[in-house]
């Protein structure tokens, strides 16, 4: 006589959504350093089409202080970056040199000084493969150097 368990198919089936859900969510984690040279350690970075969720770190290996040599990261379309870093610099340091409220922002970080280190999450949602992706340091003077590309898909 064969026994029928139905709770281990359902529990089977279950753990299948789950792991099939967690797949789909996939979060991937980028870090890139600053400077007191006003540079990122990095022109270029990667998001695989898959992730759903980026975890960045901004590290600053510099010892100026966030007044004298702070540093944000700033992610935008390309075609915004100028008009977002300048609508930054008259935003000021309260706003981390990111206009409140500015829809063409995918993503920004809090402002660090020298030794300092912050972490966000965004999602990707608002990127497209192959889109024209541009990250940038909105603090005033920085962003026509300290800026590089960021790559989906």
């Amino acid at each position: 006589m064969t026994r029928s368990y139905p709770f281990r198919s359902a529990a089977a089936a279950a753990c299948l959504l789950l792991a099939t859900a967690a797949a789909q969510a996939r979060t991937c984690a980028l870090t890139i350093s600053s400077n007191d040279q006003m540079q990122f350690d990095q022109a270029e970075l990667k998001v695989a089409a898959d992730c759903k969720t980026v975890d960045l770190t901004l590290k600053h290996s510099g010892t100026l202080p966030v007044s004298a040599m702070g540093h944000n990261w700033v992610l935008t379309e390309t075609a915004a970056a100028r008009a977002v870093a300048l609508a930054g610099m008259n935003a000021g340091a309260a706003s981390a040199y990111v206009k409140p409220g500015d829809e063409r922002v995918i993503a920004s970080t809090p402002v660090i000084g020298g030794g300092g280190s912050t972490r966000i999450s965004f999602s990707t949602d608002r990127l497209a493969k192959g889109g024209d992706y541009t990250f940038f340091c909105s603090f005033p003077g920085h962003w026509s150097v300290m800026k590089g590309k960021l790559v989906f898909g």
